[in-house]
């Protein structure tokens, strides 16, 4: 099983417009939405869940009121003003150190495991994708991450899938580094902006530093191809392949409107460039599973 991973320097550069794509193009693969504070994958695949599971992760304090002396010890080891005077926790405020409960004198301090979230399984009309949605103000999405990608692969082997492709996080932060670490290919969209250039090397110093291979692609290539030409440029000193480079089209929003991938609302030049740009994966993949 091979395992293909989109990112993007940054949100909103088409990663996952590519992504439903390739969905729509590819044979006997499972797909993962690792992007877990901005899910939007099912938006365009429209899923059915089969099965939804709790992501707990971290600590928050709880003051049992009807145990609790008033001594005031939690108020003083507790560095981030998380307790009130009135002996309540604040859970946005709270770091999970534990310290309160350690000099609790009379236990009356839990300290439960936080739900942050839910991750799923669920059916596509192109197949199995396992998502999530992190709660708002949650941490740890790289632990989320993983457990989708993790699970995506299982999901695979259990159904002798021969590819996976996932969603990457945007950025280069925690989440990307669990969205790719171990993975195949990477392929990182970005836009012919100076922030884009600047995105795409950052993303490619950080996927050097795992050492897996990486390949490029160019979205709305024609509204600055100075740019365009420097990225290439840029990607051509550094040995990276521009596998796509697509033009501005309105059908990609219109497609996200209809709720379907690109490659489905329309024949025309993106599709077929999308089109072009997945079958140039073959050779990096290495797999048959292509149409």
């Amino acid at each position: 099983m091979k395992e293909l991973v989109v990112i993007s320097g940054k949100g909103g550069t088409g990663k996952t417009s590519v992504v439903a794509s390739f969905a729509a193009l590819a044979k006997n693969k499972v797909m993962a939405d690792c992007d877990v504070d901005a899910a939007d994958l099912h938006l365009v695949l429209n899923p059915t869940v089969l099965e939804k599971h709790e992501f707990k992760s971290g600590k928050t304090a709880f003051i049992d009121l009807g145990l609790c002396i008033e001594c005031g010890q939690c108020l003083e080891v507790c560095r981030f003003e998380a307790i009130s005077e009135d002996y309540i926790v604040s859970k946005l405020s709270c770091e999970g150190c534990g310290a309160c409960v350690h000099f609790c004198p009379v236990n009356a301090i839990e300290f439960n495991e936080n739900l942050a979230g839910h991750w799923f399984i669920s059916d596509t009309r192109y197949g199995p994708l396992v998502h999530a949605q992190l709660g708002m103000a949650e941490e740890n999405s790289g632990l989320l991450v993983t457990l989708v990608r993790n699970r995506a692969k299982n999901l695979a082997e259990e159904n002798n899938n021969s590819l996976l492709i996932a969603d990457g996080s945007p950025g280069i932060g925690c989440p990307v580094i669990a969205s790719i670490t171990g993975a195949d290919l990477v392929l990182v969209v970005t836009e012919p902006t100076l922030s884009g250039l600047h995105d795409l090397q950052r993303i490619i110093d950080l996927t050097r530093h795992f050492n897996i291979v990486t390949v490029a692609c160019i979205n709305k290539t024609d509204i600055n191809q100075d740019v365009a030409k420097k990225i290439e440029e840029v990607c051509n000193q550094l040995n990276i392949s521009v596998v796509g480079k697509m033009p501005y089209d309105s059908d990609v929003t219109k497609a996200q409107v209809a709720g379907v991938s690109v490659v489905e609302y329309s024949d025309g030049a993106i599709s077929q460039e999308i089109k072009k740009m997945w079958h140039s994966l073959r050779p990096f993949l290495e797999i048959n599973g292509l149409n």
